[in-house]
């Protein structure tokens, strides 16, 4: 082999390495980005667990407690440490990963209040804004235009929206293979 073809078969070696660390780099960045949306779909994941829990015992939604207008969608329990603590007991059937799934939820919570309004108010402000049904991808969209800083992914919008249909606040309608919300008036 001449020194000029090791030369060459060096440089292509140099060039596929750093071709592959900037690959690589890119890839984890991907990665990054990808779990910082799953942190924000198990976050509310977790919220509509924990909801769906506490309303388990409820076989009629008629016979759901009826939220005030300007109360929040819903509060979280002191921790068990605080005093006066009024914090719901998990039962012992509890199975070990939702009690962990609560204690995430409810140190999120603390932190999520300094955000400003809820995304389940947005959205039920931007459908009370409109006389048709509305898509969740418009609605995001809106979302987006109206307050920039809120950026929420499609799946997050769609899971909130079903728990505001669960509540009762909102409609689905189901339109071919689209599923459009309204304002329950």
């Amino acid at each position: 082999m001449s020194s000029q073809s090791a030369a060459r078969l060096r440089s292509r070696y140099v060039e596929q390495v750093a071709s592959d660390l900037e690959e690589n780099r890119r890839r984890q960045e991907e990665l990054a980005k990808r779990i910082d949306l799953l942190k924000q779909e198990e976050t509310l994941l977790t919220d509509m667990l924990e909801l769906a829990e506490r309303y388990e015992g409820f076989a009629n939604a008629s016979r759901l407690p009826e939220q005030a207008q300007d109360e929040p969608a819903h509060t979280r329990p002191q921790r068990d440490g605080a005093a006066g603590s009024t914090a719901r007991r998990t039962p012992p059937s509890t199975p070990a990963p939702a009690k962990a799934a609560a204690k995430r939820a409810t140190k999120t919570g603390a932190q999520r209040t300094s955000r400003g309004p809820l995304l389940g108010d947005l959205l039920t402000e931007l459908l009370a804004s409109h006389d048709t049904p509305r898509a969740a991808k418009d609605l995001r969209d809106e979302l987006m235009a109206k307050h920039p800083s809120r950026r929420p992914t499609p799946q997050v919008v769609r899971n909130t929206l079903e728990s505001l249909v669960a509540k009762g606040r909102i409609q689905r309608h189901k339109q071919q293979r689209s599923v459009l919300y309204t304002l329950v008036r």
